[in-house]
């Protein structure tokens, strides 16, 4: 692992904001399990806590254990995209409530990138991922 992913890997289980290459964009990220984090991205935005924001994963196997279920055309749609792919799944768990719509769903991709899905998967945890911008 290179250093810039373990000192992103730092800051993320500090807490901390990054900012950091994906597969669309350069997004704004935190780890997507601790609800403070999120809601500070929330807040650098201006976004309203009623907005999405897209989580990462490095893998339908990290992606399975966010969900109460994840059903086999979602997986094939996932394994079988040559593009970016973002799939919005109901029964959301383990991720900040601040980052579950209020009907339980949220949406997840698998990252491709190297960089993106290294973080995650070195921190053992989705990461949030919304472009860098102010909101509107």
């Amino acid at each position: 692992m290179d250093n810039d992913t373990l000192k992103a890997v730092e800051f993320l289980q500090q807490g901390k904001i990054i900012l950091y290459p994906t597969d669309t964009v350069w997004g704004i990220g935190c780890d997507a399990t601790c609800d403070g984090a999120v809601r500070n991205i929330y807040s650098l935005k201006r976004r309203s806590d009623s907005k999405s924001m897209l989580v990462l994963v490095d893998s339908v196997e990290m992606l399975s254990r966010y969900v109460d279920e994840l059903p086999e055309e979602v997986i094939e749609l996932i394994e079988g995209a040559s593009r970016p792919t973002t799939v919005i799944l109901p029964g959301a768990k383990g991720l900040a409530p601040s980052l579950v719509a209020s009907d339980g769903s949220v949406g997840f991709r698998v990252s491709r990138d190297e960089f993106s899905a290294g973080l995650c998967r070195e921190l053992g945890t989705p990461v949030v991922s919304t472009s860098a911008n102010i909101s509107g």
